[in-house]
């Protein structure tokens, strides 16, 4: 009998424990992933970064979002319809569409978001993409007030946009952050401390986040009351914040890390062989941003000149070495035209300058002469340049190829200056600066997204560039649903930007990322937001005394 209650007491020993175990293992399963240091915010209406955005829609959904082959599908608007002549949107709510903290969401969700994001008081960088909406670039000029806005909540489940011209790619907006809703009660009493913690970033998305540690990393479970909580997989994100290539590589290669992007540009032939990279398609241009209001750099000759001493070939081939192509132009491939318009943008675009390896010696001669013509024979007086770009060994060890090849050809010296993530965004946007990294992915699929950046009044135009032929161009094109007519006035627009030399393209963006062997079902974006909504897994537990500040 003794040795039956013994057994018996052993068994429910053992058994309370593996219940105890396995309970502490589900809670601790994570997916860690690493897409940059410390972001500017995660406020939908203020970012302007890929990282931000990557935070954001694993928190927040707009009215509509996209499914796992990156197309255009219902979000929490389960339908809509367009009026016949493309000026009136008509958005139905989900009756089940609920925030993080069960509220209901509505109409007047979206009415508070997208006027607080045009509000000029609010200084959203991407205001200007809500320039289709009816009175919205009045208002953010300050000529018109808030409420004027083209938006109305005709009742709780039902929004009417208004747009002021017909936008063929309006969907799209809908899916991006700055249009997704936000909750008036939370931002009017926190201000801008509303993101800083887990009881106020109150979203609507497939996870809520639960943790927030500055400089270390940010926390995501699934959200319960997602109205599609049912086809989301992970229970736990944990999102590491940091920005040193070579401790998320040896995280990805020891397995506390599953997800990293930027590896360590002279590791990924290495990577590719233990079958860890992961190279996808990136809708982007790698770019020197040039500031308009430098008196040297106003001299389109120097523009030019700076732009053609520069061997891109050798800096994809032999520094990034990620198969990026070398750029031609600002609107980069993989952007459609329609059927009528030819294909795709680039290639009926075409090539502003020569990229070929034969033809690199006619272009450093053209260089030497556009500066010689503009004064600085031999690159003889002209002063030293000085680069500015956030840390990060890729972007420096880029730099430096460049800044060799201007010293060997045009004989200019130049000098780095870097700063970290969040400091060099806001050095960008007061053009704090004479010449910046830059990088655009585009926001949707479509041209527009490129062109937009380089008008005179948009805040993402961080150089000052401006052209009044630019902008009538783009004015045509967002004045019509006819795809042939805006086609033919964006190619005319970026034949002006480039005969311009408005900025220096160096590439177009592919993508390299360190992605662990345990990790499957990511949703790798061509603009960049990769998903982790229905990512599988092997369990890893959470290391609670994680810190890559150790590494």
């Amino acid at each position: 009998m003794k040795n039956k209650l013994l057994f018996y007491s052993l068994f429910i020993f053992v058994s309370l424990l593996l219940f105890v175990s396995c309970g502490v293992n589900a809670r601790e399963e994570a997916i860690y992933i690493n897409v940059g240091p410390e972001p500017k915010t995660i406020d939908p209406t203020l970012n302007s970064a890929v990282d931000g955005s990557i935070y954001i829609q694993h928190a927040f959904e707009g009215l509509a979002t996209r499914d796992k082959e990156n197309k255009i599908t219902s979000g929490v608007a389960e339908r809509w319809d367009i009026s016949e002549d493309g000026l009136t949107y008509t958005f139905y709510i989900r009756e089940d569409a609920k925030w993080s903290d069960g509220q209901k969401i509505t109409a007047d969700d979206f009415v508070y978001s997208w006027r607080r994001a045009v509000n000029p008081d609010t200084a959203a960088e991407y205001a200007y993409q809500f320039e289709p909406v009816l009175n919205a670039m009045d208002i953010n000029a300050g000529k018109k007030p808030v409420d004027s806005l083209g938006v109305r909540a005709i009742d709780e489940n039902t929004l009417e946009v208004k747009l002021a011209t017909p936008t063929a790619y309006f969907i799209e907006l809908a899916a991006f952050p700055t249009f997704f809703p936000l909750r008036e009660d939370i931002i009017e009493e926190y201000k801008d401390d509303w993101t800083l913690s887990p009881d106020t970033y109150i979203g609507n998305g497939p996870f809520i986040l639960t943790e927030r540690r500055t400089d270390d990393r940010l926390v995501m479970e699934k959200n319960t009351n997602y109205w599609n909580a049912d086809s989301i997989i992970p229970q736990r994100l944990v999102f590491v914040l940091m920005q040193n290539e070579t401790a998320a590589m040896a995280g990805v290669k020891e397995g506390s890390i599953h997800f990293a992007n930027h590896p360590p540009l002279s590791d990924i032939e290495t990577l590719q062989s233990e079958g860890l990279m992961y190279i996808t398609p990136y809708i982007g241009t790698y770019y020197y941003c040039l500031n308009w209001t430098n008196r040297t750099l106003r001299d389109a000759r120097v523009r030019k000149a700076l732009a053609l001493a520069i061997d891109r070939n050798y800096i994809v081939k032999e520094v990034s070495k990620a198969g990026e192509v070398p750029a031609t132009a600002w609107v980069p491939n993989g952007i459609n035209d329609t059927e009528d318009a030819n294909g795709d943008f680039r290639k009926v675009g075409g090539d502003y300058y020569s990229v070929k390896e034969e033809d690199f010696e006619k272009n450093i001669e053209e260089a030497k002469k556009l500066l010689a013509e503009a004064g600085y024979p031999n690159g003889r007086g002209f002063p030293v340049i000085e680069f500015k770009s956030n840390s990060g060994v890729n972007h420096i060890q880029i730099f430096e190829a460049i800044q060799q090849m201007w010293k060997e050809y045009l004989n200019i010296d130049s000098t780095l200056s870097q700063e970290e993530w969040a400091t060099f965004q806001d050095t960008r946007q007061n053009k704090d600066f004479v010449v910046a990294r830059h990088g655009w992915i585009g926001d949707y699929n479509d041209p527009m997204t490129f062109l937009g950046v380089f008008l005179s009044y948009s805040v993402q135009n961080n150089g000052g560039y401006s052209n009044k032929a630019y902008d009538d161009n783009l004015r045509i094109a967002m004045s019509t649903i006819d795809q042939k007519v805006r086609m033919e006035a964006m190619h005319k627009a970026e034949d002006v930007l480039m005969g311009d030399m408005g900025l220096i393209p160096i590439y177009f963006y592919t993508e390299p990322l360190m992605v662990s062997k345990k990790l499957s079902g990511v949703v790798y974006d061509p603009l960049g937001w990769h998903k982790f909504f229905y990512a599988n897994y092997q369990i890893i537990k959470d290391k609670i005394s994680y810190n890559h500040k150790k590494r």
